[in-house]
């Protein structure tokens, strides 16, 4: 079975990651062969206005500075701030508006515009909303894309006469997935899933965390995770015995496997913050590709 492909994220560009680490993960990223990045109007979301929109104008400063042409670029939109407030703008005039604006920013590397974030569900607004994204993929060739849908089934109801093919952003990890909310959207067999938040949202296999770690920036509690944390770490020296290959030693690894071995999934986006996190995830993916660890990802599913 062929991996998933691999999307680089920029969530935390411009807050815990500064313009030049994004820039040496950037030249790592292209250097290895990669060319799929993830970004959003609101990123990062970290409660300062003044940092709205500073993880895609670090990107396309980068992109502007090496005359790039063949990277393939999703933009989510909708949120109007990075305040973490339900606040979002799905009109289908602002669609088609920043469809052009990101267009114009990223030229040939914007391959999918994505709705973010959307709380509604009023029938009418969001098919005003799909019919937009339809509108950009006739004109532009833009890939229609969907993350955070408060109601995926009323999206699956209108898309039934529509009948675009989206990819679609959902978080999956070892303590949530969000797979089976998209249940209806899974039923009509056309659109591709792409997993985020695999780490879930920087647990750490031994339990400990400085002060600046990002789960407990995020409001992580270790407590909540530590009865299955212990499970995962009763397990794994038997599987890291069984076979002769590299041993699954931390949470990055675990949620590689979990995910990549994932047959619904056609994509993984990485939230690595450094270039170090970065080269250690690609060697681990190499390993992927090299042994099998179909006995770890049935093992991680069983316990779980």
């Amino acid at each position: 079975m062929p991996l998933p492909s691999l999307i680089l994220g920029t969530a935390q560009w411009g807050w815990n990651v500064a313009r030049d680490e994004a820039f040496r993960m950037l030249d790592l990223w292209l250097k290895t062969g990669h060319r799929n990045i993830d970004a959003a109007t609101n990123y990062p979301i970290n409660k300062n206005p003044g940092d709205f929109r500073a993880a895609e104008k670090i990107l396309h400063e980068y992109v502007q500075a090496h005359g790039l042409r063949d990277l393939r670029i999703t933009m989510k939109i909708g949120s109007l701030d990075n305040m973490r407030t339900p606040d979002i703008n799905l009109a289908p005039s602002f669609i088609l508006m920043m469809g052009d604006e990101y267009r114009r920013l990223f030229d040939d590397n914007l391959h999918c515009l994505m709705l973010h974030w959307d709380n509604r569900d009023d029938e009418n607004a969001i098919r005003g909303s799909l019919e937009a994204l339809a509108v950009l993929q006739k004109e532009q060739g833009l890939q229609p894309g969907l993350s955070g849908i408060a109601y995926p089934n009323i999206y699956a109801a209108i898309n039934a006469d529509l009948g675009l093919s989206f990819d679609i952003q959902v978080k999956n990890n070892l303590l949530q997935s969000d797979l089976g909310r998209y249940e209806a959207l899974r039923e009509q067999g056309k659109h591709r899933f792409f997993a985020y938040g695999i780490n879930a949202g920087g647990i750490k296999l031994d339990g400990v965390y400085p002060s600046d770690s990002t789960f407990l920036q995020r409001g992580g509690d270790p407590e909540k995770v530590a009865a299955k944390l212990e499970k995962l770490r009763s397990i794994l020296p038997k599987l890291n015995t069984d076979f002769v290959r590299p041993p699954v030693k931390t949470m990055n690894h675990v949620g590689l496997i979990y995910t990549a071995l994932n047959p619904q999934f056609s994509g993984m986006l990485l939230g690595v913050s450094s270039v170090a996190q970065l080269s250690e995830t690609l060697d681990y993916w190499r390993n992927l590709e090299t042994y099998d660890y179909g006995d770890v990802w049935a093992a991680l599913g069983r316990l779980l």
